[in-house]
């Protein structure tokens, strides 16, 4: 149950049963990990985003409508990431998390590779499948081990750390993608981020620490909950309730839209594709590193004050991104689009980190894996799978009479889906004061 040292945001003296001491660590050491974990999640970013570049290419080999390319970019990938990722969640809340993470960026990165090689459109669709197979082994058991890793007043900052590998992942799969697309082809493309997979596998198998092996308290912690169980303990709580269904919007919102931004910017603005993806590639990364830091040390500030800043921050980091996340969508200039959607940027992924850390905070250590992949079971179904697809049959629909401006329209009401996202954390804030648990 909560503890009162962690409700008045101080560290207790010393860890409860089968929770990892975070003293077990030098700083160094705890750094060296996250920088580890760095790399996990820019591979996985960069193999997820990097089909965005070459939507169209793709689009004009094997002659598809937008609403496949969203198949393609969105549910092909997100429908076996999600259904698997509760089962792997249960293993990383028992098992070794360091053999999970090897095992996934291995299938992710030969899944990738494989892509490459598909002589048909379906062909390329079910390899995707298998890169969303893979990468359901990533970010519930990282998290995880970053919370082990580090104390609760580090955490929003260490997570704010870990989210920005995809600021890295963005960069390389969109701006150094849309390189090797307009010079190599997307066959090559895919082959040339899928290997280096492999390497980052091998180092997060050789160096990568499983804290669970080290602490001795690990031993003596009481049987652990059952999956049923654990569901019953994180639905009871309001205040996780109401950031799952947040969180799933947040990516229906953020996914529908994103894989489509070069396909705006060369349709609509009128952008060459090696532009686009270069230059939003770089503005993205400026935004999530910007916003990913400076959120996850403000929070951490706030939250010292009182834990409900833990879900205020994020909520307000959502209410003010609406404006700009909108606006962007109404933009032709290519200069001021990328002015507005860095702002956009920013205000996003500055809430990103404390929303999470919100997630960690009452869904209790026995769980917390389990609770990750759950809010990425519904974000990454629902959002990842079915927001580009729907995006795509928008535009579809809107751009059979308005031309290649259809695409706007369905931009402009999928980002609109920010607002309730930012009412359902303010709302999530009233109840995490009593759903605190260590």
């Amino acid at each position: 149950m909560a503890d009162g040292a962690v409700r008045a945001g101080i560290e207790p003296a010393a860890p409860a049963a089968g929770v990892i001491d975070s003293t077990l660590y030098s700083p160094a050491r705890r750094w060296l990990f996250l920088a580890i974990l760095f790399l996990v999640g820019t591979s996985s970013s960069v193999d997820r985003v990097v089909i965005s570049v070459l939507l169209e290419p793709i689009k004009q080999e094997f002659q598809v409508s937008d609403t496949m390319l969203g198949m393609l970019s969105g549910l092909s990938f997100a429908l076996l990431y999600s259904v698997l990722g509760l089962p792997i969640a249960r293993l990383a809340d028992r098992g070794d998390r360091k053999l999970l993470i090897t095992v996934a960026i291995t299938v992710w990165s030969a899944m990738t590779a494989l892509c490459a090689a598909a002589g048909t459109f379906w062909q390329l669709l079910i390899a995707r499948i298998g890169v969303g197979v893979g990468e359901a082994g990533a970010t519930p058991p990282a998290q995880s081990l970053i919370v082990d890793y580090f104390p609760l007043s580090q955490r929003a900052r260490a997570i704010g750390i870990f989210a920005t590998s995809g600021t890295a992942g963005y960069l390389l799969g969109l701006s150094l993608g849309s390189q090797l697309v307009t010079s190599f082809g997307w066959r090559m493309t895919l082959l040339a981020f899928g290997l280096p997979g492999l390497i980052v596998a091998a180092i997060v198998y050789f160096v990568l620490d499983e804290p669970r092996r080290r602490q001795a308290a690990a031993a003596k912690a009481p049987p652990a909950e059952d999956f049923m169980q654990s569901i019953r303990r994180l639905l009871a709580k309001k205040s996780f309730v109401r950031l799952l269904i947040g969180f799933t919007i947040y990516h229906f919102a953020a996914y529908g839209s994103l894989v489509f931004v070069p396909s705006y910017m060369t349709r609509v603005i009128g952008s060459p594709i090696a532009d686009a993806g270069l230059y939003y590639g770089m503005t993205s990364a400026l935004a999530v590193l910007v916003g990913s830091l400076a959120g996850g040390s403000l929070c951490d500030m706030l939250v010292r004050r009182d834990k409900r800043w833990i879900a205020w921050f994020p909520a307000a980091g959502y209410a003010l991104a609406a404006v700009p996340s909108v606006l962007m969508f109404l933009i032709d200039d290519l200069t001021l689009f990328l002015f507005v959607s860095t702002l956009s940027g920013i205000l996003l992924y500055a809430s990103l980190p404390a929303a999470f850390s919100a997630v960690h905070a009452v869904c209790g250590s026995a769980r917390r894996a389990t609770a990750i992949a759950l809010v990425l079971f519904f974000g990454n179904l629902l959002g990842f799978g079915l927001g580009p697809v729907l995006t795509g049959a928008m535009s579809d629909v809107f751009s059979a009479s308005m031309g290649p401006t259809g695409l706007r329209y369905a931009l402009l009401l999928v980002m609109a889906l920010t607002v309730p996202t930012s009412l359902l954390m303010f709302s999530a804030a009233k109840s995490v004061p009593q759903d605190l648990e260590h």
